[in-house]
This record gives C-alpha cells, structure tokens and sequence, in this order.
C-alpha cells in the first residue's frame, strides 16, 4: 500500500520535467492505429539486424507515434516483449525511442512499474545503455531509469542488476572538471529541501540524480556490496557538490522558485546529497593506524599497567584526580592533540577565526541512545540532515553571573537582535555574533566534537575501549580571560578534561549522596545550590597538557584568571571526554542480562502461559528483574560501569580487570540471593499498572539479544519475553490472585538463578549487545565525519 502510494506521488510529481503528451480527439482513432502499426514495428523489428534504412525509418516512426499519444496498458505490453531486442539496436534514435517507452510504461501505473522490473532482458538491456558513448541514448536510458525508480519494487529490482555502480562509474567518466551550483527554494523553504541547480550538462546530473536515489535506497548488506574504491571516488565528488552547496547554504545564498532558469535543477536535495554521502561512508573502516593503540592511554591517563591500575581500583567513578604533563613523553604522545589544534588553525590570536570555524560545521543530530538501526535513524532526521548548528543542541554560548551564579544564555538574552527559530539554527549573522559574545565574556561551548574531527573521533574510539562502553564523546569550550562558563553543576557521565591550551582553575565536591547519577536521569541539583562546606572540596588548576578527571555525580565548576604580569594568554580551551554509561552496560544491565540469559536455558521446562503454573514462572522471572532495578537504586555497585568488555580484561583472562569484574559478580549475585523485595516488586508492578505504563519499559533493550539470537540461529527463543501490556494487567491479576503461592515460585526461581548462572555463559551474550552498539555508534560516527570532511 505504501509502494501504491508513493507510486502516485511520484508520477504526479515526475522525476524529472517531461514533454507533454499531445492529447488528440481523434484519441480512438490514433490507438487503433497504433494497434494496427504493431505487427509492422513487430515484422521490422525482427528484421533489424539486417542494417536497413527503410526498416529503421519504420520502427522509429512507429515509437514515435506511440509516445506522442497516451499509451494503453494492452499496447504498452505488446510492445514490452520487444524492448530487450529494440534497446539493443544499433540504430542510437530506436535506442533512445525505446528507452523513453519504457520509461513512459513505468509511470502509467504500478501494476504497469511492475511488468517492466519484472522482465530481466528489458532491466539488462536499459541498463547496458548507460555508459553509451552516444550521449542521447545515455540520457534516454538514464530517465528511464529514474521512471523505474517511482516504485520501491523498481528500486530494488535495478540494485539487484546492479544499475548503482553502473551508474556511478558513467557519472565519474563523464563529469565535469568542477563544480558550479545554485540553490532553489523550490516547493519549499526547509533548509534540508533545498533543491540543486547545476551549471553543467544534463547528462551527469541526471547519472547523479538516479545514483543519489539508489544509494539512499540501499539496505546495509547492500551499501557494503559497493566496491570500495568506487564508493570513496564517488563520496569524493559528492563532497564536492556538498562544499559548494554548504558555503552558499550559510551565506544564504539561495535562489527563489523560478529563478535560475539557465540553470539545470534535478529534484536533487540538501538532504539527498548528505544522506548519500553519509550512507557511503558507514562501512569505512574505522580509522587507519593514525597511532599506536596505546598512545591515548599513555599520554591521557596513565604511563604504565600499574598507573591504570590504581586509577581504576581507587578513582574510577569515585575521586577526583589530574594527571599533569610529564616531561619525559615521547613526542608522539606530547603532541596527541597537535593536529587537532593545526586543525583548528590555531595559535595565539584563535579566537579571532571562532566565527569561520563555525561556518564549516553542521548540526550533529541526536540519535537516541537505544537505536540500533542506522538507517531507521536516517529515515527521522532525512528532512533535518546538513542544516546548520542547532543552538542548544551542538553550540552553547553561556557565562555565569558572578553575583547570582547563574548561567545566562547569550542567543537568549539577545532574541530580539536575532533569527529566532525553534529550534534555532545559527545563519552567519549569529555565528559572527559569536565572536562578539565571546568578547564580552561568554564561554562558546561544541559539543559532538568526534563527529567534526578525524582526531578527536579517534582518541574517543580509544577510550570507549578503554572502559568497555559502546561510544565516548567529546566537548569543546574555549572561555575569555576572566570568566566562567558553566555554574556549579554535575554530570551524569564521568569526564576527562584534557587542557589543550591556557589555563583554567577548577573546584571539584565529593558526590552528594554517594549514588552515581544514571545517564538520562534528570539532575537534582540545581546551579545556584550551595555546597556544604563540610564538604570534601578539591581545587586543581590546570596547564596545558594536563588531564583532570571528574567522576559522574561531583558538582564542579571552573573558571579562568588573567595575570599581566606572568604574560598569561588568560582564555582557556579545553576538551572534555565523556564515558557515558548507557543502562545495559553498568552492572545492573549486566545483572539483567545474566537473569535473560539463564531464563532462556530454562525455556524448554517452562509450561505454556494458558496454565498457572507457566504465568506463575514467567511472571516471577519478570519480578526478579524489578528486584534486581529496586537493589540498584540503593546499591552503588550495581550503577557501577561494567568493564566486561573493556579491551585490556580481554587481553589476559587472568589478568586483575577481568579477576576484578568476576569479583564484583559474585557480589552482586550474593546481593540479590539475600534481598527478598518480593512485595515492593509487586507494588512496583501495579502502580506502573494503574498509570498505564509498561512496567518493564526500562529493560525494553534485552529485546534486542532476543533478535540477535534469532538471527543467529534462525528460530524464536523467549516467546514469552514481549508480552502486550493488556496480557500483562491480566497476567499480573492471577499471579496476585495466588500471591502465597506466586512467592513460593518466585523465591525458587531466584534461588535457581543465582545458584546456576554463569558468568562466562553471560560475558558472550553482554559482547554480543555492546558490539551491536557499538557498530551502530561507528557508523553515526563516521557518516558525521564525512559531511565535516569537506
């Protein structure tokens, strides 16, 4: 029904500007005679191999008069048996006559779309013809082919004929020396729907249009099925297009509709474009040897196993500590960040280029912490990809007042004198303002800064590894002499701040309460609280080159100074690295997955739900998850990252991490055989109930082992895993019904559980989920640093 719909649409819309049909009252008349010119176009078409003038005279006149009139499905399907042998003509005008037949027969209907993809000679044929060198039978073959493409069923059909790499190799040959561009509002003034105009032949743009369509088609198996160097060519002149069309995006520089009209405009759009250069670069490998594996730990954290050591065991998510420049670094590790501030073109006067660097970037579109499919993410944000920074979201530009301690927001306080949108994206009158904001003491604060620089995304791929998470990310704040940035607030990741250049002095508190922050969770303490003063405090004031950890939950806050008389440059820029703990991967996501885990072996004795015996089982496995959520919102350990999959436990099975993190199961284990919670579990349950809410929305993410396992071995493990929340109200109101004998069962149950779980059995399924994260974490990654690699 969808392929129905879009069907119309696009035959409504045309893929490109078509000549209109005439359209005859003697329409009768004219079919007839079409019907009757059919045998002929048959007798000579057989006959054309035989080079003969009068024999190419006919058939093209009789193609002629098929397309000059409205085509009928029963004449066009005649003349469909004749196409493979008709497109192979030598004769360039019965080549091309044909080609734009069988375009027409694609947009008479969808029944019609799907008799052309269906027949492999003609979809063979079409194709052969696109790296012609005869230019007019390329274009003929290439708008057929964008005929084609009005249904998703033609789309695939043409991938499967491999069409893609045909088309992209014809387009490498035959484009131009460089790239001249327009932007047209077109329909519409959305930024990702600006529409491409170019300032050369129709031939490429029509390649390009047809390539940008099948590339943003592709599933992943599909993308990876590209020949690599032919993808990176091809990413190569779309970067071109990119540059040309980000620099007159930002400058405004846009045509209204109907302007241009020595231009050619494709349907070609913003989004088009960057989704395809994105969707190339998914599958690059990740980063080539840029540095040594180890240089990011050597030079940020620590310069030997037994440093690393005693900052696990000691600080890691507990104290705060810096790591000062040592002096005795090779210049490998001194200069991690050398190409990172070459890149930023910077040196002693780099504020003053703030507003150009500004000027290259683009928004980094939030992708939500559970998405697993980056192609479900690109088909949310198509109409928003390649905009501009997002106020809020990618740049902040903040001080805090000095009397009131409060932040106040610079593109807030001065909403009259600029572009207001929601969301608000900076155009360049409010990236110079930037600068501006900066002189009068504003800190400029990027976030995402793995996904504008090759370097930065390398030193946080690095440190993910480090600490077994799936992703790490990165911020830039470059703060005046003299002021504060952000107030007095606390994370709810743990950070390393790395002082690239200047200085910055910092207070650090201890943890409020001693429970660690959840990601997500909203903070609870507020930017104008006082701290104690009892309260342990630590102040360290940082050089450039030294690293500052702060542990997730400690309030901080920092500032610079400005000393003439020690010739201090008094601005600060620093990056700050974020491990973000997501839900699976602390200790308690480890606990669930362990109870997932073992359930699943137990599956085969499990009786059928339509019994009590089988909801008295399911139900209790499903209690013991909220029990094991109940103990980790008490029991520090349980919020604790999990470092399972961190790379140096995988290097030694008998190495301390991975004896550490055994150690640390057995607690947990021990933790939830003694804790009974059976009642809080079941009030917890019915009051998600009574609100309406799924009472196991928090672990909804072992679903996805779930699929992975299906995949793997091809059948359904855990049927009884997603049940609908009406089976689970009624589910729930028997088990409370036999609630002596429900807490028999689920006493048994927990009890089997944490007497048979394996730790090892656990650590392949945990693998299994963070690298599934993980993957989908690099490719956000890379398709980000493409559209900056510009």
């Amino acid at each position: 029904m969808e392929d129905l719909q879009e069907f119309k649409k696009n035959n409504n819309n045309g893929n490109r500007k078509r000549k209109s049909q005439s359209h005859s009252n003697t329409g009768n008349t004219d079919r007839r005679s079409n019907t009757l010119n059919f045998p002929l176009l048959m007798a000579a078409a057989l006959s054309h191999s035989h080079t003969n003038t009068n024999t190419h005279t006919v058939v093209k006149d009789c193609l002629t008069k098929f397309l000059s009139h409205p085509i009928q499905p029963h004449e066009a399907t005649c003349i469909l048996s004749l196409c493979p042998l008709l497109l192979r003509s030598k004769s360039p005008h019965i080549a091309t006559l044909t080609a734009q037949f069988v375009g027409a027969v694609s947009l008479l209907s969808f029944e019609m779309n799907h008799q052309v993809v269906s027949d492999f000679h003609t979809l063979k044929a079409l194709i052969s013809l696109i790296p012609t060198s005869r230019k007019a039978v390329s274009m003929a073959a290439c708008d057929g082919l964008l005929d084609i493409c009005s249904t998703c069923l033609g789309r695939q059909r043409l991938l499967h004929f491999s069409a893609l790499e045909t088309l992209m190799f014809a387009f490498l040959e035959v484009q131009g020396s460089s790239t001249l561009i327009s932007l047209s509002t077109g329909d519409d003034v959305n930024i990702a729907s600006l529409r491409i105009g170019f300032q050369k032949g129709e031939l490429p743009v029509l390649l390009l249009n047809a390539a940008i369509i099948l590339i943003n088609t592709c599933n992943i198996e599909q993308l990876r099925k590209i020949p690599s160097k032919l993808s990176e060519c091809f990413s190569v002149s779309l970067k071109e297009v990119w540059r040309e069309a980000h620099k007159k995006m930002i400058n405004s520089d846009i045509l209204g509709a109907g302007q241009g009209m020595n231009l050619y405009f494709s349907n070609i759009t913003i989004s088009d474009l960057v989704e395809s250069i994105f969707r190339l670069s998914i599958n690059v490998d990740q980063f080539p040897a840029l540095m040594s594996s180890n240089i990011v730990e050597r030079r940020i954290f620590w310069s030997s196993e037994d440093d690393f050591k005693h900052f696990i065991l000691n600080q890691w998510e507990v104290l705060p500590c810096v790591v000062r420049r040592f002096s005795g670094a090779s210049l490998e590790v001194d200069e991690i960040f050398t190409s990172f501030m070459q890149s930023l073109c910077f040196k002693d006067s780099f504020p003053l280029v703030l507003s150009s660097i500004l000027q290259d970037l683009i928004s980094c579109l939030p992708i939500d912490s559970d998405e697993l499919d980056i192609l479900n993410f690109l088909m949310e944000v198509r109409n928003k990809l390649g905009c501009p920074l997002i106020n809020e979201q990618d740049i902040r530009v903040l001080r805090t007042d000095n009397q009131f301690k409060q932040e106040v927001h610079f593109f807030q306080e001065n909403s009259d004198s600029c572009r207001v949108k929601t969301p608000h994206v900076l155009c360049l009158d409010d990236m110079l303002k930037c600068q501006e904001a900066y002189n009068d003491g504003y800190t400029v604060a990027l976030r995402g800064m793995e996904f504008r620089f090759e370097r930065v995304a390398l030193i946080v791929d690095r440190l993910a590894s480090i600490f077994g998470q799936p992703s790490a990310g990165a911020n830039m704040y470059l703060t005046p002499p003299n002021s504060q940035g952000l107030a007095r607030h606390y994370d709810d990741h743990c950070v390393f701040v790395c002082q690239i250049f200047g200085s910055k002095q910092w207070k650090i508190f201890s943890q409020p309460n001693g429970q660690l922050p959840r990601l997500y969770d909203p903070c609870n303490i507020l930017n104008n609280e006082t701290i104690d003063d009892t309260r342990d405090c630590y102040s360290f004031f940082l050089n450039e080159g030294d690293v500052l950890y702060i542990p997730r939950g400690c309030p901080h806050e920092a500032c610079t100074h400005y000393d003439k008389q020690d010739g201090s440059v008094g601005f600060s820029l620093h990056l700050t690295l974020g491990v973000e703990v997501e839900p699976p991967f602390e200790w308690e996501g480890f606990m669930h997955i362990a109870l997932f885990c073992w359930n699943r072996t137990q599956h085969h004795s499990h009786p059928s739900l339509k019994s009590l015996s089988g909801i008295l089982n399911v139900m209790s496995t499903r209690l013991l998850h909220i029990v094991i959520g109940l103990i980790g919102n008490s029991d520090p350990a349980f919020r604790k990252a999990c470092l399972v999959a961190a790379a140096s436990s995988q290097s030694n099975t008998n190495s301390w991490l991975d004896q550490c993190q055994r150690t640390i199961f057995s607690y947990l284990i021990n933790k939830i055989s003694r804790e009974l919670r059976f009642q809080e579990a079941l009030k917890s349950v019915e009051a998600a109930i009574e609100r309406n809410e799924d009472p196991f929305q928090q672990i909804k993410w072992l679903g996805y082992l779930n699929q992975e396992r299906e995949s793997v071995e091809g059948h359904d493990w855990d049927l009884d895993w997603y049940v609908g929340s009406t089976e689970i109200k009624d589910i729930f109101a028997v088990y409370v019904e036999y609630k002596e004998m429900a807490e028999r069962v689920f006493m048994d149950v927990k009890s089997k559980f944490c007497n048979e779980v394996s730790y090892d059995d656990v650590t392949a399924n945990y693998k299994l989920l963070h690298e599934k994260y993980e993957e989908v974490r690099k490719q956000y990654m890379n398709g980000m640093l493409s559209l900056h690699s510009i």
